[in-house]
């Protein structure tokens, strides 16, 4: 009788291990049984940069998607149009980073599908939202793309009237690059104009390219930069004009070596309002003839060949064999260099844009205010005249 007991106890225990181990096991997505430990592998989780919901992003945010524990099946940002914006899939399809800018003031959608190691679809989709600025104030470049230009030729970024806030942050998206190692800083020179300019004159020959990101800079005040900017340009010969002016002679320097000299007849010495000042300015605009009617001294109509103008202050150098007499001999003239009309003529088809021009020997000094004064201010000075420093 003990025995039978036994074994009605051993069935009794099986019975119970059986269902225990029955009550372990489940479904799979097949129905089939997974057996008692497997688990199910995790979804895959979605990264959105910019986060979907995100306000006033700036436009040069680069877009980015990535997924853990998966794969992209479908990664697309869409504007308010529906057009999408271009980018580029990773080859282990982790990740989709944009290939191109924002714009301003816009809803971009993301519509995005990814897939688990066993197959399994997360989708996806939202919106974020780029900054509306108040302004987009748009700026200039000179010299302009494939010009060639003289030693002294500064580089000119414009602003509109007023500038940018933030000169330090403009001044950090500013790059020039050259084709030889050259020594430059860049300078505010009112605010709105901000110039680089070399500490020397440029080496002959030198290829530049400036580069200004300036689109979706902040600028302060709630301006952003309206497009980035770019150009490249070439320095020609080295080209220097001196005027010593009481020697009544325009010397024209090649690579350092006198070129040409001609007679000329300079400002008046005897009046520092009619001098030619003294400093250096550079080549600013050439007319084959020029008007220099001036009815505060009591000429109209006064029409000169080849002018070359050298400063926004009034000065040129240009013909004028109406004062043959004084040329080479006198200074008799309002602060321009007068010439003869053949020398005037030689000297026009040899200027560049750029070129300096180092006036020496008068009573009055060139004033810094009109354009192109760069080569008036000392280089310590101009350095201490960039944001930078």
């Amino acid at each position: 009788m003990r025995s039978g007991r036994r074994v009605i106890g051993t069935v009794a225990t099986l019975v119970a291990a059986l269902t225990l181990l029955a009550s372990c096991t489940s479904e799979g997505d097949d129905g089939k049984s997974s057996g008692p430990f497997e688990k199910k592998a995790p979804a895959a989780k979605l990264v959105f940069a910019p986060e979907i919901g995100a306000v006033d992003v700036p436009p040069t945010t680069p877009v980015k998607i990535t997924v853990a524990d998966g794969e992209l099946t479908e990664a697309a940002v869409a504007n308010p149009e529906g057009a999408p914006l271009t980018g580029q899939l990773a080859e282990d399809k982790k990740s989709w980073t944009s290939a191109e800018v924002l714009g301003y003031g816009k809803a971009y959608t993301y519509t995005v599908k990814a897939k688990n190691s066993e197959g399994r679809v997360t989708e996806k989709t939202g919106a974020f939202n780029t900054l509306a600025p108040a302004a987009t104030p748009r700026a200039t470049i000179n010299p302009g793309d494939g010009a060639t230009v003289g030693v002294g030729m500064p580089v000119s970024v414009k602003f509109p009237e007023g500038g940018p806030e933030d000169k330090a942050a403009v001044e950090k998206a500013l790059v020039v690059e050259t084709s030889q190692p050259v020594e430059g800083s860049w300078a505010w020179i009112s605010d709105n104009q901000v110039d680089w300019r070399p500490k020397e004159y440029w080496p002959a020959n030198t290829q530049v390219t400036v580069n200004a990101k300036l689109y979706g800079l902040a600028y302060g005040g709630g301006a952003y930069g309206k497009s980035d900017l770019s150009t490249q340009f070439s320095i020609g010969r080295n080209q220097v004009v001196k005027i010593n002016t009481p020697d009544h002679v325009m010397n024209v320097y090649r690579d350092g070596q006198l070129f040409a000299a001609y007679p000329s007849s300079n400002g008046d010495d005897n009046d520092p309002n009619l001098n030619t000042p003294n400093g250096t300015v550079i080549v600013m605009a050439k007319d084959p003839v020029g008007d220099f009617s001036n009815p505060r001294y009591g000429y109209t109509n006064v029409m000169k060949k080849w002018a070359v103008r050298i400063s926004n202050h009034g000065e040129f150098i240009h013909e004028n064999n109406d004062n043959a007499a004084n040329i080479g001999k006198k200074n008799s003239s309002h602060g321009c260099v007068n010439l003869l009309e053949a020398d005037a003529k030689a000297y026009f088809d040899s200027a560049l844009i750029g070129d300096p021009v180092e006036v020496t020997g008068s009573r009055a000094n060139y004033p810094t205010t009109s354009d192109v004064f760069d080569w008036l201010i000392p280089w310590g000075q101009w350095q201490s005249m960039s944001a930078l420093n």
